[in-house]
């Protein structure tokens, strides 16, 4: 089995790599390919090289799924993705499986057992017609949170999420502050407001801030290929871009 895996973090693509191939050494690897523009091209160049594709969705230079947009697709897709909303339930019950981050050997193996059931090693008329069915339903739009109620003083507050500058998070308590500079304590960590709030407005910086578009005044070159977003109003601390986060962030502002 030939199969090609999409996923812009190294470390994370050889461990994959070396997990399939350690629970079937009869596995190649075709290509290991970090974003979106190098999978069309790939994808273009050898449609029928590969049988599986295992991708994660939020790339470096944007979603996976403007893959599907760009180029033909007809091999069926794994996601290994840290993301799990509604939409990855449609694959999961239709027999096109995901993985969520962080996984294991059994969880990739139980894929795979999945894939050649549904297969048999290569995908029918049927199964075929019913992957863009579903691949095109992970397109829709998905429903992003629109308010938080949040507590202040004796009282409990809705808070529009349009009107959130940024969430910032220390001692393992996250601050929504608002574009007219008030502040909130806000029951979710990051990692889940990441997955709620919608990634065409909202921007993970880096551990500490999520950036809302609106919000941001300018962009400051930094050091070592960093980038300084300055905010209205002013966060608490610098909010920094990593050099491997500026292509997403560069794209995620162009957008």
């Amino acid at each position: 089995m030939n199969i090609l895996i999409i996923e812009d973090e190294p470390v994370t693509a050889r461990n994959l790599q070396h997990m399939l191939q350690d629970i079937d050494p009869a596995i190649n690897v075709a290509a290991i390919l970090p974003g979106v523009a190098a999978s069309v091209s790939w994808l273009q160049q050898n449609s029928n090289a590969c049988n599986l594709i295992f991708m994660d969705i939020r790339l470096a230079d944007g979603l996976s799924f403007e893959i599907f947009e760009k180029t033909k697709v007809e091999q069926p897709v794994i996601f290994v993705t840290a993301y799990n909303d509604y939409a990855l339930q449609a694959f999961k019950s239709n027999g096109i499986d995901y993985v969520l981050k962080p996984y294991d050997m059994e969880e990739i193996s139980r894929a795979l057992q999945k894939y050649r059931k549904l297969t048999g090693e290569g995908l029918n008329t049927g199964a075929q017609e019913q992957m863009v069915r579903l691949l095109k339903s992970m397109q829709e739009q998905p429903v992003y949170k629109q308010s938080f109620l949040v507590h202040y003083r004796e009282k409990m507050l809705p808070l529009e999420a349009a009107h959130i500058a940024w969430f910032y998070t220390t001692n393992e308590v996250v601050q929504a502050c608002t574009l007219d500079h008030k502040q909130y304590t806000i029951d979710f960590t990051l990692e889940q407001l990441q997955q709620q709030l919608d990634p065409h407005i909202f921007f993970r910086a880096n551990r500490q801030f999520i950036v809302q578009r609106k919000a941001i005044q300018e962009v400051d070159f930094f050091f070592n290929g960093r980038l300084l977003v300055k905010t209205i109003p002013e966060a608490t601390e610098k909010i920094l871009i990593s050099k491997a986060r500026v292509p997403a962030f560069k794209a995620w502002m162009n957008a």
